[in-house]
Order: C-alpha cells, then sequence, then structure tokens
C-alpha cells in the first residue's frame, strides 16, 4: 500500500516487459500530455483515434487537440457504443477505416473509450499492416483499472464472450481520472468490481482499505486516484510475471467464469454490465469456495456484503429478464477460455487476498451449486 495521491500529482506505473514495457499515468489532466508523449515514442507518427459516439460526444475533442498542439496528424474513427460492437463486422469496420485513411506502419492507433473500444481499438492494431503501435486512454474505472493493462484484445462470438483475439500490449496508457468524471454512476460502480478484485486476489489490506474508504474513492477525491494506481500496481506485477496467461495471470479472471456466463446469458446487453457480472462472478466464486469448505462462511458473506454496499449486485436473480437453467449456464461455463481439454478450472479462494487456480474442477460440483442459488434468490 502507498500514500494517498495528491490530485495534482501524476502517478507512473511502469508495465516492464524490457523493451516492450510501457507507463501507465494516472492523474486529473493527464490526457493534455497524449501528443507530447505519443510524439516523444513516436517522432513524425500519425494517430487515428478509435473512439465510440458516447465518449466522443465528452472527450474526443480534448484528445485530438491534444494530438495537434504537437504536431500529429488525427484521424477520428468512430463506434456505436456498447458490447454488441466487439463483432466481427465492427472489427472489419475499424480495420478498412485504418487502411483507407493510410495510417502505416510506424504510426499509431489511439483507443479512446472503455473496454469495448479498447478491445476492438487494441484488435486492429494488432492485425493491420501486421501490427501497429497502440496507445490506450481509457474512459472508463473498468478500463483504467483492468481491461487497457496487459494486451488482451478480443471480439465476442456468438458462443461467448471474447473468444477471438490477440495479445498486442499498448506502447503507452494515459489513465486520465478526471475522464470519469462524466461517467454514468451505474457505469462508474460497474467498473469498481475492478478494483474490488486486486484486493481479494492477494491484498487484503487493501480490501479493508476499500471497505473503509469507498466513499472517497466514489467522491472524486485523491483516494480514486490512489485505488487506481494500487490496482494499476497490483495488475502490472501480474503481467510481468506471467504476461500470456499460462499461469498466474489467471488470477486476474477471478468471478470472470460466472460472468462471462451471465454476461452471455443476458445478451451482452445492458441488461448486466460486464462490472455488475463480475460483481456477481465474484460473489459466487467466493459462495462456492465456502461451499467446498476451502473458506468460513462469514468471509464469503464478506466480501458480498461489501459489493452490495457500494450498490452492485451479488446474485444472479438480480439479472433482469431471466436466466436459463444451471444446465444452459453450464453450457456456457464450459466455452470459457480457462476450460482446457473439457476440464474446468476456476479461481477459488481460501480467504481474503488468498485466492488461486483451482485445476479440475468437476463440473457437477458446479452445476449443482448453480442449481441450489438460481432456486433460491
Amino acid at each position: 500500500m502507498t500514500a494517498p495521491l495528491r490530485s495534482s500529482e501524476p502517478a507512473l506505473v511502469h508495465v516492464a516487459l524490457g523493451p516492450r514495457g510501457y507507463d501507465v499515468v494516472i492523474g486529473r489532466g493527464a490526457v493534455a500530455g497524449l501528443g507530447e508523449r505519443i510524439a516523444a515514442l513516436r517522432p513524425g507518427a500519425s494517430a487515428a483515434v478509435v473512439t465510440d459516439r458516447t465518449v466522443a460526444s465528452h472527450h474526443l475533442d480534448a484528445a485530438q487537440a491534444a494530438l495537434q498542439r504537437s504536431g500529429i496528424r488525427a484521424i477520428p474513427l468512430v463506434v456505436p457504443p456498447g458490447e454488441s460492437s466487439k463483432s466481427w463486422s465492427v472489427l472489419q469496420t475499424i480495420c478498412e477505416d485504418l487502411i483507407a485513411a493510410r495510417i502505416e506502419r510506424g504510426d499509431v492507433v489511439v483507443a479512446l473509450g472503455g473496454g469495448v473500444v479498447g478491445d476492438l481499438a487494441g484488435f486492429a492494431a494488432a492485425i493491420v499492416r501486421r501490427g501497429l503501435e497502440l496507445v490506450q486512454v481509457p474512459t472508463t474505472l473498468l478500463a483504467q483499472v483492468d481491461s487497457a493493462l496487459g494486451g488482451k484484445t478480443a471480439i465476442n462470438s456468438r458462443h461467448g464472450k471474447n473468444l477471438v483475439g490477440v495479445f498486442h500490449q499498448p506502447s503507452l496508457v494515459i489513465a486520465d481520472t478526471a475522464l470519469l468524471d462524466t461517467l454514468a454512476p451505474r457505469v462508474f460502480r460497474a467498473g469498481y468490481a475492478e478494483v474490488v478484485k486486486y484486493g481479494l486476489i492477494n491484498d487484503a489490506g487493501f480490501f479493508a482499505w476499500l471497505e473503509a474508504n469507498w466513499g472517497e474513492v466514489f467522491a472524486k477525491t485523491p483516494a480514486r486516484e490512489h485505488a487506481i494506481a494500487t490496482s494499476c500496481r497490483a495488475k502490472a506485477a501480474i503481467i510481468v510475471r506471467d504476461e500470456r496467461e499460462s499461469g498466474e495471470r489467471a488470477l486476474l479472471n477471478l468471478g470472470h467464469t460466472f460472468g462471462h456466463a451471465l454476461e452471455a446469458a443476458a445478451g451482452f446487453s445492458d441488461r448486466l454490465l460486464h462490472g455488475e457480472a463480475v460483481a456477481i462472478g465474484i460473489a459466487l466464486a467466493f459462495a462456492f469456495s465456502a461451499h467446498l469448505g476451502l473458506l468460513a462462511q462469514r468471509e464469503a458473506e464478506r466480501v458480498a456484503r461489501h459489493l452490495a454496499a457500494v450498490g452492485l449486485p451479488t446474485h444472479p436473480a438480480a439479472i433482469e429478464g431471466g436466466l436459463p437453467g444451471p444446465d444452459g449456464l453450464m453450457e456456457l461455463i464450459a466455452q470459457d477460455k480457462k476450460v482446457r481439454r473439457g476440464k474446468l478450472s476456476l479461481i477459488l479462494a481460501r480467504g481474503i487476498g488468498a485466492s488461486f487456480v483451482a485445476e479440475n474442477i468437476d463440473p457437477a460440483q458446479v452445476r449443482a451449486f448453480l442449481a441450489e442459488k438460481l432456486a433460491r434468490p
């Protein structure tokens, strides 16, 4: 844990991947330096700014102005907002538009948006001309603490979430916390689930700090920068040790196996935001851990209580419009990327701050657990 930042003091988190390493710049107003930092990284580069219509209405002008002040040609590419844009058709449009705009190797793709834009822009940057530079400018809490770091890019398949994609690390991440001021409360709250995750994985002290200070994180105080910087440091450390998710990095998927299945069941729609699905998934992962006798029931209840205190859902019954039964959810879980040769892995916990990768979980146990949860709202 570090002392909370002063709001005027940007934080730098370095993702130490050798010659492919990059900085995460965290602070209010950080986007003003976007052009200067890109010009230093890639002198003479042009920049295609991929964003969605909602983000464009709030932040595109400021991003373009920052680029133009440094003499960088900026080409905006605007896509529809929402999870439905993580599709083949929208990816194809972005790729064709990048080529039409004469974005070349050595130029930069700027992802200005939340996780959807980051995934789309990152995937396109990875495959157009066999690889373009990527700069992430995340505009949601979820993206600032999770999806903008680490190089995961993907689109969704009709079979499940994030099943088609590549690893493509950014060259720079600008996490301007002032951009979060325009978020709807529901969207900010959904991103908070990914902040809580870092305390639950391996930092019980951070989880306790969040329990005491979450109101300050929501209230635009320096506690917000502190929570984001702490989360980014935690993720950066794991990325460096396991870039391609062959082992430890899987811990970052705490709550995601259940959560992704619930998202797919809800049709990747506004019925259930990704962070809300993760919150339910985390609660289910801790409840299942208690069910297996790995931790005390009171620990699972403490986790669910904190998530509920900030207004996040913790039970599948909170999802409006209904869900498939346990068999339908198990079909979706079977498509999860953490299923290997038909064997199910889950991120479970022996306590708060003591998560681990549990291999070869019996699907029958998971189905019985889900059946019980679905039957008892």
